[in-house]
């Protein structure tokens, strides 16, 4: 069996916020009760999941809306039938996406004691942060982060944060990037807002592809001088991973979109995050099992369509970087899967201007030459007709840079 991971919503999108950008709120919609995961549906989904071969090895991802809404009693629930099911040698991972503000000293030391890998969303400073990330009353949020983060810290549990590139923060890059570094936060994700409403008109929060580029060449260009071996970037591993090992580990890169199912809090299973809609609903965890989920062929035919990209794709240099891009941001979605990904012009601009820096990079991961240096890596800039520095013998425009 392929091994799978799972994008649990205990809470469904039930969550304290309301942040202004929120894809997922409007699945409270219509819900004639407050959506919670029942002992049921959690015992089922964890004892199936766990008698799949998974390789020993088995990971969880706690999202919401909030998943810290369901308490902390429903979370040693969690790791108690975890333990219960998992043989003898098993690994689970828990990760689990949080806005922070709930994290008590007591939660934290649980996800401490059990390491959990935490995703903390905090845009950047406080007047950044607190312009859509409000409490249901419309209060500002920074502060309540902060304080769940020095929870966290307390207890040495790992985490990561999560910055929502919006129309506010992608102008500030360099500022937004300095803060997490100066906090002592030394993992990033950022993550580009792109939201369109039933007519394909994007949100005032969104940012166009020209922006994202713009973002990340600036991200880039400041961890560059000296944060190599010092800082964490997730979309800057996803690419040094690629070129080191040829593989994938954000399923945005890859060309199929059967990588992860989501699992709803009525134990309802769809293919992807984005696209938790009724006519993608594969099965549920109380009737129907993850070999049958595997074989669906709406899960199948969802994957397929990461493939149907614009048949500008074809020609481009960083095809294999992106496949076209995460069909979300093919506005339209599957629907409209030839359509060109809204981020398109931004990648290749951050590709144009990294890319070249990324393989000698990837040569000296492969060297073992930056792993215990402390000092700036020089990186030189690659032409596109001089060879490629991964040994191929290939031109670069040839070689990694396709």
């Amino acid at each position: 069996m392929k091994p799978f991971s799972l994008l649990i919503k205990p809470a469904s999108a039930d969550c304290n916020l309301r942040c202004e950008y929120c894809f997922y709120i409007d699945h409270l919609n219509g819900l004639e009760h407050v959506p919670r995961m029942s002992d049921e549906v959690l015992e089922a989904m964890i004892a199936s999941y766990m008698r799949t071969n998974q390789g020993n090895s088995y990971a969880f991802g706690w999202q919401g809306g909030e998943p810290t809404i369901m308490g902390l009693k429903f979370f040693k629930k969690v790791v108690e039938l975890q333990q219960k099911y998992g043989k003898p040698g098993t690994i689970v991972q828990n990760g689990l996406q949080t806005n922070c503000t709930l994290i008590t000293d007591e939660m934290a030391k649980f996800f401490g004691e059990y390491k959990f890998l935490l995703g903390v969303s905090l845009d950047g400073p406080e007047y950044l942060h607190d312009h859509y990330r409000k409490t249901i009353r419309q209060k500002p949020t920074h502060a309540l982060v902060m304080r769940g983060i020095e929870n966290l810290k307390r207890n040495k549990v790992e985490f990561n944060i999560l910055t929502l590139v919006n129309n506010l923060t992608v102008k500030k890059a360099k500022e937004i990037y300095n803060y997490h570094k100066e906090k002592g936060y030394f993992y990033h994700q950022y993550i580009p807002c792109v939201e369109y409403d039933e007519n394909n008109n994007p949100y005032p929060f969104s940012i166009t592809g020209e922006e994202w580029g713009e973002f990340l060449c600036e991200i880039f260009d400041e961890w560059i001088k000296e944060d190599v071996n010092k800082i964490s970037i997730r979309v800057f591993d996803s690419i040094l991973e690629f070129l080191v090992y040829n593989r994938y580990n954000v399923c945005s890169m890859q060309d199929n979109c059967c990588q992860y199912f989501v699992v709803e809090h009525d134990g309802n299973v769809f293919p992807c995050d984005f696209f938790v809609r009724k006519e993608l609903l594969i099965g549920n965890v109380l009737t129907g099992t993850w070999e049958e989920f595997l074989k669906s062929p709406t899960y199948l035919h969802f994957g397929r369509q990461k493939t149907m990209w614009n048949d500008e794709c074809n020609t481009c240099s960083y095809l294999k970087l992106c496949h076209g891009g995460c069909q979300k941001n093919r506005v339209g979605g599957p629907q409209s899967s030839k359509t060109l990904s809204v981020l398109c012009k931004g990648w290749k601009k951050f590709y144009t201007h990294a890319l070249p820096s990324f393989v000698v990079l990837a040569k000296e991961v492969r060297a073992g030459q930056h792993l215990n240096i402390t000092t700036p890596i020089k990186v030189k800039k690659i032409g596109r007709n001089e060879p490629c520095p991964c040994g191929s013998g290939k031109k670069y425009k040839n070689c990694c840079m396709r």
